[in-house]
Protein backbone atom coordinates (compact mmCIF):
# COMPACT_ATOMS: atom_id res chain seq x y z
CA UNK A 1 0.00 0.00 0.00
CA UNK A 2 3.25 2.72 1.00
CA UNK A 3 4.30 1.39 -2.48
CA UNK A 4 1.10 2.50 -4.34
CA UNK A 5 0.99 5.98 -2.35
CA UNK A 6 4.56 6.75 -3.17
CA UNK A 7 4.11 6.14 -6.64
CA UNK A 8 1.00 8.01 -6.62
CA UNK A 9 2.52 10.93 -5.29
CA UNK A 10 5.94 10.75 -7.44
CA UNK A 11 3.10 10.54 -10.77
CA UNK A 12 2.09 14.44 -9.29
CA UNK A 13 5.35 15.46 -8.05
CA UNK A 14 6.63 14.60 -11.59
CA UNK A 15 3.52 16.01 -13.72
CA UNK A 16 4.00 19.17 -15.73
CA UNK A 17 1.51 21.61 -15.94
CA UNK A 18 2.34 23.00 -19.38
CA UNK A 19 -1.48 25.83 -18.42
CA UNK A 20 -3.00 27.12 -15.40
CA UNK A 21 -5.85 29.66 -15.68
CA UNK A 22 -7.84 29.71 -12.25
CA UNK A 23 -9.35 33.85 -12.61
CA UNK A 24 -8.93 34.36 -9.01
CA UNK A 25 -8.67 38.25 -9.63
CA UNK A 26 -8.97 40.45 -12.24
CA UNK A 27 -5.29 39.58 -13.74
CA UNK A 28 -6.66 37.21 -16.06
CA UNK A 29 -7.08 40.18 -18.76
CA UNK A 30 -3.58 40.85 -19.14
CA UNK A 31 -2.88 37.11 -19.71
CA UNK A 32 -6.20 36.66 -22.03
CA UNK A 33 -5.87 38.26 -25.56
CA UNK A 34 -8.52 39.85 -26.82
CA UNK A 35 -8.75 39.13 -30.24
CA UNK A 36 -9.36 42.47 -32.74
CA UNK A 37 -10.33 40.29 -35.93
CA UNK A 38 -13.55 41.52 -35.43
CA UNK A 39 -14.27 45.06 -33.48
CA UNK A 40 -17.68 43.92 -32.05
CA UNK A 41 -16.76 40.88 -29.99
CA UNK A 42 -18.54 40.11 -26.74
CA UNK A 43 -17.23 40.80 -23.03
CA UNK A 44 -16.05 38.43 -21.27
CA UNK A 45 -16.29 39.57 -17.35
CA UNK A 46 -15.78 37.96 -14.29
CA UNK A 47 -18.34 36.02 -12.01
CA UNK A 48 -18.88 33.39 -10.03
CA UNK A 49 -22.24 33.18 -11.23
CA UNK A 50 -25.61 32.88 -9.05
CA UNK A 51 -24.27 29.50 -6.69
CA UNK A 52 -21.11 28.94 -5.35
CA UNK A 53 -18.91 27.85 -2.18
CA UNK A 54 -15.81 30.19 -2.40
CA UNK A 55 -16.01 33.22 -5.19
CA UNK A 56 -12.53 33.80 -5.43
CA UNK A 57 -11.99 30.28 -6.21
CA UNK A 58 -15.21 29.61 -8.29
CA UNK A 59 -15.26 32.63 -10.00
CA UNK A 60 -14.50 32.29 -13.83
CA UNK A 61 -15.34 33.99 -17.01
CA UNK A 62 -18.80 34.49 -18.16
CA UNK A 63 -20.00 35.88 -21.04
CA UNK A 64 -21.65 39.02 -20.75
CA UNK A 65 -23.34 39.76 -24.12
CA UNK A 66 -26.84 37.75 -26.42
CA UNK A 67 -26.13 37.29 -29.68
CA UNK A 68 -22.40 38.05 -29.68
CA UNK A 69 -19.29 36.11 -30.91
CA UNK A 70 -16.34 35.65 -28.31
CA UNK A 71 -12.88 35.45 -29.26
CA UNK A 72 -9.97 35.49 -26.38
CA UNK A 73 -6.86 33.32 -25.99
CA UNK A 74 -3.93 32.89 -24.13
CA UNK A 75 -0.12 31.72 -24.42
CA UNK A 76 1.22 28.74 -22.22
CA UNK A 77 4.12 29.84 -20.66
CA UNK A 78 6.43 27.72 -23.02
CA UNK A 79 5.84 25.77 -26.10
CA UNK A 80 6.12 21.78 -26.11
CA UNK A 81 5.50 18.84 -27.86
CA UNK A 82 3.56 15.86 -26.51
CA UNK A 83 5.98 13.48 -28.17
CA UNK A 84 5.79 10.29 -26.06
CA UNK A 85 3.42 11.32 -23.62
CA UNK A 86 -0.48 11.81 -22.04
CA UNK A 87 -1.98 15.43 -22.72
CA UNK A 88 -4.60 16.30 -20.59
CA UNK A 89 -6.64 18.73 -21.50
CA UNK A 90 -9.22 19.93 -18.86
CA UNK A 91 -11.69 22.84 -18.11
CA UNK A 92 -15.09 23.63 -16.57
CA UNK A 93 -18.04 25.10 -18.03
CA UNK A 94 -21.54 26.58 -16.40
CA UNK A 95 -24.79 26.79 -18.78
CA UNK A 96 -25.91 29.24 -15.78
CA UNK A 97 -28.60 30.87 -18.44
CA UNK A 98 -30.08 28.02 -19.26
CA UNK A 99 -28.45 27.69 -22.87
CA UNK A 100 -30.54 27.79 -26.40
CA UNK A 101 -27.97 27.65 -28.47
CA UNK A 102 -24.29 28.23 -28.11
CA UNK A 103 -20.47 26.62 -28.08
CA UNK A 104 -18.75 26.00 -24.70
CA UNK A 105 -15.64 24.56 -26.13
CA UNK A 106 -11.86 25.81 -26.59
CA UNK A 107 -9.32 25.35 -29.02
CA UNK A 108 -5.61 24.48 -27.94
CA UNK A 109 -2.84 25.62 -30.66
CA UNK A 110 0.30 26.16 -31.55
CA UNK A 111 2.56 28.71 -29.74
CA UNK A 112 2.92 30.65 -32.62
CA UNK A 113 -0.79 31.62 -33.37
CA UNK A 114 -1.66 35.13 -33.56
CA UNK A 115 -4.02 35.69 -30.65
CA UNK A 116 -4.54 39.19 -31.50
CA UNK A 117 -6.20 38.04 -34.62
CA UNK A 118 -7.52 34.83 -33.39
CA UNK A 119 -10.79 33.69 -35.32
CA UNK A 120 -13.02 31.32 -36.36
CA UNK A 121 -10.68 29.71 -39.07
CA UNK A 122 -7.20 30.16 -37.03
CA UNK A 123 -5.77 26.84 -37.04
CA UNK A 124 -5.39 24.64 -34.07
CA UNK A 125 -4.53 21.34 -32.87
CA UNK A 126 -7.74 20.21 -30.65
CA UNK A 127 -11.00 21.71 -30.50
CA UNK A 128 -12.86 20.41 -27.40
CA UNK A 129 -15.99 20.56 -25.42
CA UNK A 130 -19.73 20.93 -25.41
CA UNK A 131 -21.80 22.24 -28.30
CA UNK A 132 -25.59 23.08 -27.71
CA UNK A 133 -28.42 24.47 -30.31
CA UNK A 134 -31.67 23.49 -29.89
CA UNK A 135 -32.15 19.27 -29.24
CA UNK A 136 -28.41 18.94 -30.48
CA UNK A 137 -26.05 18.22 -27.42
CA UNK A 138 -22.91 17.09 -28.39
CA UNK A 139 -19.07 16.70 -27.24
CA UNK A 140 -17.24 17.94 -29.92
CA UNK A 141 -13.49 16.35 -29.98
CA UNK A 142 -11.89 17.92 -33.33
CA UNK A 143 -8.74 16.84 -34.23
CA UNK A 144 -6.78 18.56 -36.71
CA UNK A 145 -4.59 15.77 -38.87
CA UNK A 146 -2.47 16.74 -42.06
CA UNK A 147 -3.94 20.42 -41.79
CA UNK A 148 -7.51 19.18 -42.05
CA UNK A 149 -10.20 19.04 -38.88
CA UNK A 150 -11.72 15.78 -38.36
CA UNK A 151 -14.81 15.24 -35.91
CA UNK A 152 -15.06 12.34 -33.96
CA UNK A 153 -17.36 9.92 -35.39
CA UNK A 154 -18.90 8.70 -32.38
CA UNK A 155 -22.14 10.69 -29.99
CA UNK A 156 -20.95 11.92 -27.23
CA UNK A 157 -23.56 13.85 -25.28
CA UNK A 158 -22.66 17.12 -23.12
CA UNK A 159 -24.72 18.34 -19.91
CA UNK A 160 -27.50 20.99 -20.58
CA UNK A 161 -28.55 22.04 -16.96
CA UNK A 162 -27.48 25.36 -15.17
CA UNK A 163 -24.71 23.75 -13.05
CA UNK A 164 -21.44 23.47 -13.20
CA UNK A 165 -19.22 20.71 -15.22
CA UNK A 166 -15.78 19.48 -15.68
CA UNK A 167 -14.96 18.51 -19.09
CA UNK A 168 -11.60 16.43 -19.69
CA UNK A 169 -10.24 14.66 -22.42
CA UNK A 170 -7.24 12.60 -22.87
CA UNK A 171 -4.96 12.10 -25.52
CA UNK A 172 -2.50 9.07 -25.20
CA UNK A 173 0.73 8.22 -26.80
CA UNK A 174 -0.82 4.92 -27.86
CA UNK A 175 -3.27 6.73 -29.98
CA UNK A 176 -6.12 5.82 -27.43
CA UNK A 177 -7.92 8.73 -25.77
CA UNK A 178 -10.73 8.94 -23.64
CA UNK A 179 -12.96 12.14 -22.89
CA UNK A 180 -14.90 12.15 -19.42
CA UNK A 181 -17.48 14.34 -17.80
CA UNK A 182 -17.41 15.17 -14.34
CA UNK A 183 -14.52 12.72 -13.80
CA UNK A 184 -16.52 9.92 -15.11
CA UNK A 185 -15.79 8.15 -18.47
CA UNK A 186 -18.22 9.18 -21.37
CA UNK A 187 -16.19 8.19 -24.19
CA UNK A 188 -13.18 5.71 -25.04
CA UNK A 189 -11.32 4.52 -28.12
CA UNK A 190 -8.69 4.52 -30.84
CA UNK A 191 -8.00 7.55 -32.76
CA UNK A 192 -7.49 5.68 -35.81
CA UNK A 193 -10.99 3.57 -35.56
CA UNK A 194 -13.19 6.50 -34.40
CA UNK A 195 -11.98 9.68 -36.82
CA UNK A 196 -11.27 9.46 -40.41
CA UNK A 197 -7.92 10.13 -40.74
CA UNK A 198 -6.29 7.75 -42.34
CA UNK A 199 -7.71 6.47 -45.31
CA UNK A 200 -9.42 3.22 -45.09
CA UNK A 201 -6.92 -0.06 -44.40
CA UNK A 202 -8.93 -2.23 -47.04
CA UNK A 203 -11.30 -1.37 -50.07
CA UNK A 204 -13.26 -3.20 -52.28
CA UNK A 205 -11.28 -4.66 -55.08
CA UNK A 206 -11.78 -2.95 -58.05
CA UNK A 207 -11.51 -5.71 -60.88
CA UNK A 208 -14.04 -8.33 -58.71
CA UNK A 209 -17.41 -8.61 -60.10
CA UNK A 210 -20.33 -9.99 -59.37
CA UNK A 211 -21.06 -13.11 -61.99
CA UNK A 212 -23.58 -13.08 -63.87
CA UNK A 213 -25.25 -16.44 -63.11
CA UNK A 214 -25.37 -15.48 -59.52
CA UNK A 215 -28.57 -15.28 -58.05
CA UNK A 216 -29.22 -13.74 -54.54
CA UNK A 217 -33.19 -14.20 -54.86
CA UNK A 218 -34.10 -16.28 -52.08
CA UNK A 219 -37.42 -17.03 -52.86
CA UNK A 220 -39.08 -17.54 -56.09
CA UNK A 221 -42.43 -17.35 -57.67
CA UNK A 222 -43.79 -21.16 -57.65
CA UNK A 223 -43.91 -21.48 -61.68
CA UNK A 224 -46.87 -24.35 -61.18
CA UNK A 225 -49.33 -21.83 -58.67
CA UNK A 226 -52.45 -21.04 -60.92
CA UNK A 227 -54.44 -17.81 -60.72
CA UNK A 228 -57.94 -19.31 -59.26
CA UNK A 229 -60.65 -18.51 -62.47
CA UNK A 230 -62.85 -16.58 -59.90
CA UNK A 231 -59.94 -14.79 -58.66
CA UNK A 232 -60.59 -11.22 -60.75
CA UNK A 233 -63.49 -8.92 -59.10
CA UNK A 234 -63.27 -5.62 -59.04
CA UNK A 235 -62.11 -3.92 -55.85
CA UNK A 236 -65.78 -1.37 -55.60
CA UNK A 237 -69.26 -2.15 -57.24
CA UNK A 238 -72.15 -0.32 -57.27
CA UNK A 239 -74.72 -0.20 -53.84
CA UNK A 240 -77.25 -2.67 -54.95
CA UNK A 241 -78.99 -1.10 -52.09
CA UNK A 242 -79.01 2.63 -53.54
CA UNK A 243 -82.04 3.83 -55.01
CA UNK A 244 -82.34 6.97 -57.49
CA UNK A 245 -83.56 9.94 -55.21
CA UNK A 246 -87.51 11.05 -56.44
CA UNK A 247 -86.10 14.29 -57.39
CA UNK A 248 -83.68 13.17 -59.37
CA UNK A 249 -83.96 15.01 -62.99
CA UNK A 250 -81.78 12.88 -65.64
CA UNK A 251 -81.91 15.97 -67.93
CA UNK A 252 -81.12 18.69 -64.79
CA UNK A 253 -78.96 16.57 -63.01
CA UNK A 254 -77.98 14.09 -65.63
CA UNK A 255 -77.99 10.09 -65.78
CA UNK A 256 -77.76 8.85 -61.70
CA UNK A 257 -75.33 6.19 -60.81
CA UNK A 258 -75.20 4.25 -57.91
CA UNK A 259 -72.67 5.15 -55.39
CA UNK A 260 -69.64 2.89 -55.53
CA UNK A 261 -69.00 0.70 -52.19
CA UNK A 262 -66.04 -1.97 -51.05
CA UNK A 263 -66.66 -5.44 -52.82
CA UNK A 264 -67.10 -8.08 -50.36
CA UNK A 265 -65.76 -10.35 -52.91
CA UNK A 266 -62.17 -8.78 -53.68
CA UNK A 267 -59.25 -10.23 -52.78
CA UNK A 268 -56.72 -8.09 -54.07
CA UNK A 269 -53.57 -8.11 -56.48
CA UNK A 270 -53.28 -12.22 -56.79
CA UNK A 271 -49.55 -13.35 -56.30
CA UNK A 272 -48.38 -16.58 -56.67
CA UNK A 273 -46.66 -18.91 -53.77
CA UNK A 274 -43.15 -18.05 -53.21
CA UNK A 275 -40.96 -21.34 -52.72
CA UNK A 276 -37.06 -21.58 -52.10
CA UNK A 277 -35.09 -20.90 -55.04
CA UNK A 278 -32.75 -24.08 -55.32
CA UNK A 279 -30.17 -21.60 -57.72
CA UNK A 280 -29.84 -19.34 -54.59
CA UNK A 281 -26.48 -18.65 -53.40
CA UNK A 282 -26.71 -16.14 -50.95
CA UNK A 283 -25.73 -12.34 -50.99
CA UNK A 284 -22.77 -11.47 -52.98
CA UNK A 285 -20.29 -10.15 -51.22
CA UNK A 286 -17.34 -7.97 -52.84
CA UNK A 287 -13.92 -8.83 -52.10
CA UNK A 288 -11.66 -6.97 -50.57
CA UNK A 289 -7.87 -5.81 -51.10
CA UNK A 290 -5.23 -4.30 -49.20
CA UNK A 291 -5.61 -0.48 -49.73
CA UNK A 292 -2.36 0.68 -51.61
CA UNK A 293 -3.12 3.77 -50.03
CA UNK A 294 -3.01 3.16 -46.39
CA UNK A 295 -0.44 3.85 -44.66
CA UNK A 296 -0.36 2.89 -40.59
CA UNK A 297 0.84 5.99 -38.41
CA UNK A 298 1.94 5.60 -34.77
CA UNK A 299 1.77 9.15 -33.67
CA UNK A 300 -1.78 10.40 -34.91
CA UNK A 301 -1.77 11.48 -31.25
CA UNK A 302 1.36 13.76 -31.71
CA UNK A 303 1.45 17.56 -32.17
CA UNK A 304 5.36 18.99 -32.18
CA UNK A 305 3.69 22.66 -31.05
CA UNK A 306 1.02 23.32 -28.59
CA UNK A 307 1.22 26.42 -26.70
CA UNK A 308 -2.21 28.58 -26.65
CA UNK A 309 -5.52 28.17 -25.50
CA UNK A 310 -8.56 29.87 -26.54
CA UNK A 311 -12.33 30.33 -26.63
CA UNK A 312 -13.88 30.93 -30.07
CA UNK A 313 -17.77 30.85 -29.85
CA UNK A 314 -21.36 32.38 -30.79
CA UNK A 315 -23.37 32.37 -27.97
CA UNK A 316 -26.88 33.60 -28.69
CA UNK A 317 -28.15 33.87 -24.77
CA UNK A 318 -24.91 34.58 -22.78
CA UNK A 319 -24.44 33.76 -19.54
CA UNK A 320 -21.67 30.89 -19.90
CA UNK A 321 -19.06 30.55 -17.02
CA UNK A 322 -15.25 28.83 -17.96
CA UNK A 323 -13.09 28.46 -15.44
CA UNK A 324 -10.28 26.14 -13.98
CA UNK A 325 -8.80 25.37 -16.88
CA UNK A 326 -5.55 23.39 -17.54
CA UNK A 327 -3.29 21.73 -19.69
CA UNK A 328 -1.24 18.94 -18.19
CA UNK A 329 0.73 15.64 -19.36
CA UNK A 330 -0.93 13.92 -16.20
CA UNK A 331 -3.89 12.44 -15.43
CA UNK A 332 -3.64 12.41 -11.88
CA UNK A 333 -2.42 16.11 -11.29
CA UNK A 334 -5.59 16.83 -13.15
CA UNK A 335 -7.48 14.75 -11.34
CA UNK A 336 -5.61 16.32 -8.09
CA UNK A 337 -6.71 19.62 -9.71
CA UNK A 338 -10.47 19.36 -9.76
CA UNK A 339 -10.67 17.70 -6.38
CA UNK A 340 -9.62 21.24 -5.36
CA UNK A 341 -11.84 23.28 -7.36
CA UNK A 342 -14.63 21.35 -8.92
CA UNK A 343 -15.51 18.89 -6.29
CA UNK A 344 -15.15 21.43 -3.95
CA UNK A 345 -18.16 23.57 -5.77
CA UNK A 346 -20.24 20.75 -7.24
CA UNK A 347 -21.97 20.13 -3.97
CA UNK A 348 -22.54 23.26 -2.53
CA UNK A 349 -23.56 24.63 -5.98
CA UNK A 350 -26.39 21.73 -6.58
CA UNK A 351 -27.73 22.40 -3.38
CA UNK A 352 -28.07 25.96 -3.06
CA UNK A 353 -29.48 25.94 -6.97
CA UNK A 354 -32.12 23.25 -5.09
CA UNK A 355 -32.75 25.81 -2.43
CA UNK A 356 -33.47 28.28 -4.99
CA UNK A 357 -35.81 26.43 -6.76
CA UNK A 358 -37.43 25.45 -4.41
CA UNK A 359 -38.08 28.79 -2.78
CA UNK A 360 -39.32 30.20 -6.21
CA UNK A 361 -41.40 27.38 -6.35
CA UNK A 362 -43.30 27.93 -2.93
CA UNK A 363 -42.97 31.57 -3.86
CA UNK A 364 -45.01 30.80 -7.61
CA UNK A 365 -47.35 28.64 -5.10
CA UNK A 366 -48.04 31.12 -3.03
CA UNK A 367 -48.71 33.73 -5.83
CA UNK A 368 -51.28 31.74 -7.72
CA UNK A 369 -52.95 31.06 -4.54
CA UNK A 370 -53.01 34.62 -3.77
CA UNK A 371 -54.50 35.25 -7.18
CA UNK A 372 -56.75 33.04 -7.23
CA UNK A 373 -58.13 33.81 -3.76
CA UNK A 374 -57.99 37.60 -5.15
CA UNK A 375 -59.99 36.35 -8.17
CA UNK A 376 -62.61 34.81 -5.70
CA UNK A 377 -62.74 37.15 -3.49
CA UNK A 378 -63.54 39.74 -6.18
CA UNK A 379 -66.24 37.44 -7.41
CA UNK A 380 -68.17 37.23 -4.52
CA UNK A 381 -67.93 40.95 -4.24
CA UNK A 382 -69.38 41.23 -7.41
CA UNK A 383 -72.43 38.35 -6.74
CA UNK A 384 -72.88 40.81 -3.77
CA UNK A 385 -73.05 43.72 -5.25
CA UNK A 386 -75.35 42.73 -8.06
CA UNK A 387 -78.01 40.95 -5.30
CA UNK A 388 -77.98 44.31 -3.62
CA UNK A 389 -78.72 46.36 -7.11
CA UNK A 390 -81.34 43.38 -7.65
CA UNK A 391 -83.03 44.11 -4.08
CA UNK A 392 -83.10 47.80 -4.81
CA UNK A 393 -84.72 47.68 -8.12
CA UNK A 394 -87.37 45.81 -6.39
CA UNK A 395 -88.01 47.86 -3.60
CA UNK A 396 -89.09 50.33 -6.38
Amino acid sequence: MKSLCLLAIVAVVTAEVYFKEEFNDASWEKRWVQSKHKDDFGAFKLSAGKYFDVESRDQGIQTSQDAKFYSRAAKFDKEFSNKGKTIVIQYTVKHEQGIDCGGGYVKVMRGDADLADFHGETPYNVMFGPDICGPTRRVHVILNYKGENKLIKKEITCKSDELTHLYTLILNADNTYEVKIDGESAQTGSLEEDWDLLPAKKIKDPDAKKPEDWDEREYIDDAEDVRPEDWEKPEHIPDPDAKKPEDWDDEMDGEWEPPMIDNPEYKGEWKPKQIKNPAYKGKWIHPEIENPEYTPDDELYLYDNWGAIGFDLWQVKSGTIFDNVLITDSVEEAEAHAAETFDKLKTVEKEKKEKADEEARKAEEEARKKAEEEKEAKKDDDEEEEKEEEEGHDEL
